[in-house]
Order: structure tokens, then C-alpha cells, then sequence
């Protein structure tokens, strides 16, 4: 048996995340990963890119000192390799490429801007083998800040991955055009087809809140009724109130409604029932 530990950085359009994994080679085994410490840092990334197109020097600045500190615990971990990428607001941030020279110079972190097709690839990558059987259709949904990827699996094969700059900090700006609506339900309407019996698979900080705050135990599904009523009971409080009534963080409150929204609106376009 091997253990290495690995490390992951994600620069995403509403939060920055360090994942420090184990990486278990058993002989004649599959290869485990667990989860050994995951830090997060609520740096909106996306109000800066989707409203002015450039990144602020303040926020520059914080994701610096994440990364100093990202790197530093790394170091106390003994990260043997890591990977740092960036998404949406970094793709399309007009300075981005003087961003991650700062960033490399002042932290030694290299940050890779990543497209949204490599970033539905390494979505659609993760362990889902528990999860989806032979027999059945899924629509695997990631809702983030500023991009969800789409990617669907039948019989056990996967059939197709999307991105769309349709994320939960655009959609708090104003920042969603009614076309990509429109673009994001005509490519999951044509997927889908003739295909039934669908399920969705929902990934990100919202939906497994959402989860959480369910008290469903794991393994078992929130239907579409459940996440409709619930989106409504939300909607009816006030951004404060959802902080001091459910415990929500600030960075949540907000953005957990546009993302219900999401995972709502592509549970309709492929009639999925449950998540």
C-alpha cells in the first residue's frame, strides 16, 4: 500500500477552495481518494470580472494572501503535488494574465485558467461510479458562481458535457441574458431527446446545503416538490433572516437562491423528478 497526499485549488467566481485529498494504491485495488482537509475563502471573484471586466487590485490582494496561506498549509500537510485552476470569472477577467503573474510572483502559486469544457471534463471525472447504474439516464448538474456545467450519462456512458456563463454571482448582477436561458434549456431539451426516467445529479456548495439543511440521510434523494417548496420558503425571508434563522453564511444567503433556481429550471427542461 502507497499513501500520497495531493492537493487542489480551485479559483472559482464566488469562493477560492484548497482540497488536501489521500491517495490510496492498493495492489490489484482501485485507487482510493479521501478527503483529508478542505479550507475555503468567500473572494467574489465574479462581481468584479462580470461588472467592470477586470479583477481589483483589493481582490487581487486577497487571493494573494489565500495563496500564501493555501501554500503554507499545504507545506504542513506534506502536499507532494497540487494543482491550482481557475473558471469563469478568471476566463474572462481582462487582467487575468497580470493577476496570475502577481499572484506567482508574491505566493509561488501557478493558478491555470482552465476552459468550460475542461472544467465539465474533470466535473464529469469524479467518482460517480456509486452512484449512476447501468438502467439509467442522468443529468450530472454543477451550479457555480459564474458557469454550470452540464453533463449527461445513459446506460452508464456519458453522452454529452456543456458549460454556460450561467452561474449564481451572474445571476445576482443582472448578468444573465434571457438567450443563455434559452441556449442552456434548447441543449438539455435536445440531449435529453427520448430519453426518460431521469434523474439529476446536483454538485456544489448550494445543493449540498440544500441537503443538509433537509435532514435527509445520504444516499437518499430531495424531489422536485421538496426543492420547489423549499425555494418558495427562502424567497419568502429576507437575506438577513436567512442568515440568523437558518444559520446560512453571509457568502451563502444570497447566491443559495439563484442556484436553486438552476437546478429547478434543469430539472424541468429534462422532467427529472428527484436529485
Amino acid at each position: 500500500m502507497q499513501i500520497k497526499r495531493y492537493g487542489a485549488i480551485d479559483v472559482g467566481s464566488n469562493g477560492v477552495r484548497l482540497l488536501i485529498a489521500n491517495v490510496i494504491e492498493f495492489e490489484g485495488k482501485e485507487t482510493e481518494f479521501k478527503k483529508s482537509s478542505l479550507v475555503r475563502v468567500p473572494i467574489r471573484l465574479g462581481e468584479d470580472v462580470f461588472n467592470t471586466g477586470n479583477i481589483s487590485v483589493k481582490n487581487m490582494e486577497r487571493m494573494t494572501d489565500a495563496m500564501n496561506s493555501y501554500r503554507l498549509i499545504m507545506k504542513v500537510f506534506g502536499v507532494e503535488k497540487y494543482m491550482a485552476c481557475a473558471t469563469s470569472a478568471m476566463r474572462e477577467a481582462k487582467n487575468s494574465a497580470e493577476v496570475i503573474k502577481y499572484i506567482f510572483d508574491n505566493s509561488g502559486i501557478r493558478i491555470v485558467i482552465i476552459d468550460g469544457e475542461m472544467e465539465a471534463e474533470i466535473i464529469s471525472s469524479t467518482g460517480l461510479h456509486s452512484i449512476i447504474k447501468s438502467n439509467r439516464s442522468y443529468l450530472y448538474v454543477d451550479v457555480g458562481g459564474g458557469s454550470t456545467e452540464f453533463t449527461f450519462f445513459s446506460k452508464g456512458e456519458k453522452i454529452a458535457s456543456r458549460s454556460f456563463p450561467l452561474g449564481t454571482v451572474r445571476l445576482l448582477d443582472g448578468n444573465v441574458s434571457e438567450n443563455t436561458w434559452k441556449d442552456a434549456e434548447e441543449w438539455i431539451k435536445a440531449t435529453v431527446g427520448n430519453m426518460k426516467n431521469i434523474s439529476l445529479i446536483g454538485s456544489g456548495g448550494n445543493i449540498n446545503k440544500l441537503f443538509k439543511m433537509s435532514g435527509k440521510l445520504p444516499g437518499k434523494s430531495l424531489t422536485v416538490n421538496y426543492i420547489q417548496s423549499y425555494y418558495d420558503f427562502l424567497n419568502s425571508m429576507s437575506y438577513e433572516d436567512r442568515i440568523s434563522n437558518l444559520d446560512l453564511n453571509p457568502d451563502r444567503a444570497d447566491v443559495i437562491i439563484p442556484a436553486i433556481k438552476i437546478y429547478l429550471s434543469a430539472m424541468e427542461w429534462s422532467k427529472a423528478r428527484s436529485v
